[in-house]
């Protein structure tokens, strides 16, 4: 009988060369580490640091931190080696809004060094982590305020094709404000812990209420024009992003506002700046639960007719582990067993889509159908749909 040799299939083979998987990347790539990150952050949150599943999570953050670099260093030569073909990105109006990707990636990255890297590094890993932020913050607020900037000058929008896509620029100064929260208490310096959570105020009021103004206008458009085609399905999960966000931010400012306590000049504000977040943070919550039954209820309509895959399906994670982590906050603060058992849940579901999507991202990478960047109006894969490649 003949030996039968099995043919390994070419990895990016619809590439015509491995250069091309640096002319055709994008930052929506950057969902990627968001969604493998937030997942990460959660698991840290739900088990003690003893568990095997928190050395699971410590090895997510270190696979998330190589991906963000890795794709750091692809999106960097493509503007460094095809710079006129990057630029088209600020024209256009739905991958340009996937900028806003790269600093909430790195915000993941950022955090787990709180979570994992002081055991590991001790405070070294703090020293990283707030360079690191400061990074983050100056490219979360040129998000914040460039893109929209964009939006108004360059690019042709409709309220017909509006999508959840439109909160990404601005989700990243929250995104920010939150892990700033986070890092706060480890600093050493009195007037460091001050002054990160004076600033972090600043960067939350500077992303939260426009991203809610956004819902607002999403809902109308939602109303009048129904539910945006069944590729951009993901989409209506990103207003869970900015909710989720901010009552995490608003119950993280509850509990460092202690570090204003120190201060002479605003120890009398501290307690009312506890209750504020507090407050905010039982409000947001409850606007996110609505959200999610709205999302999840769409995503089973959309079901039932068959989502095409596409890297949008990352768009499902990083919402609901921000909302996740929100939600076990909640149950720290409150020591409620529901929120407790809800949290659990909420974890449950969001591994289980991370599995998945996942295994489809890993895929289509394999096969190279991932690869593909609208921007180009005359590379060869024009004939692919844009909405089915996002």
């Amino acid at each position: 009988m003949p030996l039968t040799i099995r043919k390994i299939p070419r990895p990016f083979k619809h590439l015509a060369s491995l250069t091309e998987l640096v002319r055709f990347f994008t930052p929506n790539w950057f969902a990627v580490t968001m969604g493998t990150g937030v997942l990460a952050l959660v698991l840290a949150q739900a088990v003690a640091a003893s568990s095997p599943l928190f050395v699971l999570a410590r090895t997510l953050w270190l696979i998330n931190g190589s991906l963000f670099v890795l794709f750091s260093l692809l999106y960097g030569a493509r503007w460094l080696f095809y710079p006129q073909e990057a630029c088209k990105i600020f024209q256009h109006p739905q991958m340009s809004m996937f900028l806003g990707t790269i600093p909430m990636g790195l915000a993941t990255v950022i955090n787990g060094f709180i979570n994992f890297g002081v055991p590991m590094m001790g405070d070294e890993a703090i020293v990283i982590a707030h360079s690191l932020w400061m990074l983050d913050a100056i490219l979360a607020i040129l998000c914040g305020a460039g893109l929209p900037l964009f939006m108004f000058t360059r690019q042709s929008h409709n309220l017909s094709s509006m999508t959840g896509l439109w909160l990404l620029p601005i989700v990243t100064a929250e995104v920010a404000a939150a892990s700033g929260w986070i890092i706060a208490p480890h600093l050493s310096d009195i007037v460091q812990q001050r002054d990160m959570v004076i600033f972090n105020m600043l960067l939350w009021a500077f992303s939260v209420p426009i991203a809610l103004s956004i819902l607002v206008i999403l809902l109308l458009r939602m109303a009048l024009h129904k539910l945006p085609p069944i590729a951009l399905s993901a989409t209506t999960w990103l207003a869970l992003g900015p909710i989720g966000t901010g009552a995490l931010g608003m119950f993280l400012l509850s509990q460092q506002s202690e570090l204003l306590s120190r201060d002479p000049t605003l120890a009398g504000y501290s307690h009312v700046i506890a209750g504020i977040g507090w407050m905010m943070g039982i409000l947001l919550w409850g606007v996110g639960a609505w959200w999610f039954l709205i999302a999840l209820g769409v995503t089973f309509y959309y079901v039932k007719r068959g989502i095409p895959f596409n890297l949008g399906w990352w768009g499902y994670i990083f919402p609901l582990g921000v909302f996740t982590l929100a939600t076990f906050k909640l149950a720290q603060l409150t020591a409620i067993t529901f929120f407790s058992s809800l949290s659990v849940g909420f974890l449950l579901l969001l591994a289980s889509l991370w599995i998945i999507v996942m295994a489809k991202t890993l895929r289509g990478a394999w096969s190279g159908q991932l690869f593909f960047s609208p921007c180009l109006q005359d590379s060869k894969h024009t004939t692919v749909d844009l909405k089915e490649n996002l």
